[in-house]
């Protein structure tokens, strides 16, 4: 059985209990009513809007209210989960954890972020269209699908960052 200091001393024991900390302090921060009425809801608010413009660019009568993007064809809600933030969450986790220089950390999470919110937004807005053209695919495309492929990107982000970009920090233990 391994010490606590020799178990510590392992990066990879070492990055899955930071990874494991950092992941049940973040969720469980956006778990908090204060934190998730301040924080969450209005980051909610946020992509809803960022989805409604970009489907009045794409030609839609859309509008939105909070976290209800709508027009006279459809509406969906944005919920929490539906945000992209479970994902960012994961990602950032991975990347604070993971024994790089902090310079490729920054720059790991800032990208992440960005295609994570993109990869959603594209999720958001073809669903808003499975949603008017093939009704019957909405819940199978929302729950089956696009969850899994947003995750799945949030992974492949960060193994990609990880591989290519992190250059390992020196271990000064």
């Amino acid at each position: 059985m391994l010490s606590v200091r020799e178990a510590w001393r392992r990066p990879e024991l070492r990055f899955l209990a930071l990874f494991l900390a950092i992941l049940g302090v973040s969720f469980t921060a956006i778990a908090f009513k204060p934190v998730n009425d301040a924080i969450v809801v209005p980051y909610t608010a946020f992509i809803a809007r960022l989805s409604g413009a970009v489907l009045r660019l794409l030609g839609e009568n859309a509008t939105v209210d909070s976290c209800v993007v709508s027009s006279p064809r459809f509406a969906v809600t944005i919920y929490n989960g539906c945000n992209g933030l479970i994902t960012s969450l994961i990602f950032i986790s991975g990347v604070l954890a993971f024994p790089a220089r902090w310079g490729a950390k920054v720059a790991g999470v800032v990208g992440g972020l960005v295609a994570i919110q993109l990869i959603n937004l594209v999720r958001i807005i073809s669903l808003f269209y499975i949603g008017i053209y093939l009704p019957r695919f909405f819940n199978q495309s929302h729950i089956l699908i696009w969850q899994s492929v947003v995750i799945l990107a949030g992974v492949a982000l960060w193994v990609t960052w990880a591989h290519r970009f992190a250059a390992p920090a020196v271990d000064r233990s």
